[in-house]
């Protein structure tokens, strides 16, 4: 079979690596090597799929069905595979094979195109943050995850960088960087996160109802985590002339479910909300960019 990498995946790596790398070219010849050294039937690779890595639907040799994922080092796979590796299936998929392999995770399968966006939006809300309630789990000992200080500050730094040439997002760039100093001052709690939360990132499964993937884990308290559901849908919320106070009682609502402090929740989502617009900016979705800018304008 030919492994052909879907054009969203073609794209975003062309933002992440925008002089180029090899790994696509040598995509093709890694997943079949894959394949083969698993011994596994290939079913069909997941379309449109992520944006950091090739999904394919495959059996192993006794017909169980389960996914092989591939990714480029820069999104950190082998970090994906220790924190799946740790919560071992508890609101997790389940990873099948505890070994490194160079970017390789054969992983559970879940049902692909049944995510909790599926669902209405105040009941995918509160399926999303029962799930993610159960992976905050304190990292293991020894672990060599990125802690949310390291990685917000080299956002902070990006952040700058690209505001230095736009002056219309330097103050919410400025409030986003103050607010990050404040919130790393004194964090309550350090667990394992799945780094990159939202609705669409928990699928269906058959030994539970819902379960998450495609951590990009990092170490650190709760309320980052949190801090990308509260925007989900911000297409939504944009578009309704009550977007601003719906924004409101989700913070408020999803700190009470969670046990998460409100305003360190609200100060998380407006750094989150603004790095992601800017690097919207830098890569050149603009219209990405106006939705994350005015969402964090709200906070």
């Amino acid at each position: 079979m030919a492994f052909e990498p879907p054009r969203r995946l073609v794209r975003a790596l062309g933002e992440t690596a925008p002089d180029g790398d090899d790994w696509l070219e040598k995509l093709p010849e890694a997943a079949q090597q894959a394949v083969a050294l698993r011994e596994l039937s290939v079913e069909r690779v997941q379309v449109p799929g992520g944006r950091s890595s090739l999904v394919v639907l495959v059996r192993r040799a006794d017909g169980t069905p389960a996914v092989l994922k591939l990714a480029p080092p820069r999104f950190r796979p082998e970090a994906e595979r220790a924190a799946l590796a740790h919560w071992d299936g508890l609101g997790a998929v389940q990873l099948l094979e505890p070994f490194a392999g160079e970017g390789v995770l054969l992983l559970e399968r879940l049902h692909p195109d049944v995510s909790v966006r599926s669902l209405p939006e105040a009941k995918a809300l509160l399926e999303a943050a029962g799930t993610l309630r159960r992976l905050w789990v304190e990292p293991p000992a020894g672990h060599t995850f990125e802690t949310v200080a390291e990685r917000t500050g080299r956002q902070a730094e990006a952040m700058r960088a690209t505001a230095s040439g736009l002056a219309e997002v330097g103050p919410l760039v400025s409030a986003a960087v103050a607010a990050r100093a404040e919130l790393l001052a004194a964090p309550p709690e350090e667990r394992l996160l799945h780094g990159t939360f939202r609705q669409s990132k928990v699928l269906a499964g058959e030994r539970m109802p819902w379960l998450a993937v495609g951590p990009d884990p990092v170490v650190g308290e709760c309320a980052f985590d949190l801090a990308r559901l509260v925007r989900d849908r911000v297409e939504d919320l944009i578009a309704s002339p009550s977007g601003a106070s719906i924004t409101r009682r989700r913070v408020k609502r999803l700190a009470e479910s969670l046990d998460v402090d409100q305003e360190r929740l609200r100060g998380w989502t407006l750094f989150r909300a603004v790095e992601s617009g800017v690097r919207a900016l830098r890569v050149g979705r603009a219209q990405d960019a106006e939705l994350l800018l005015e969402f964090a304008g709200w906070l």
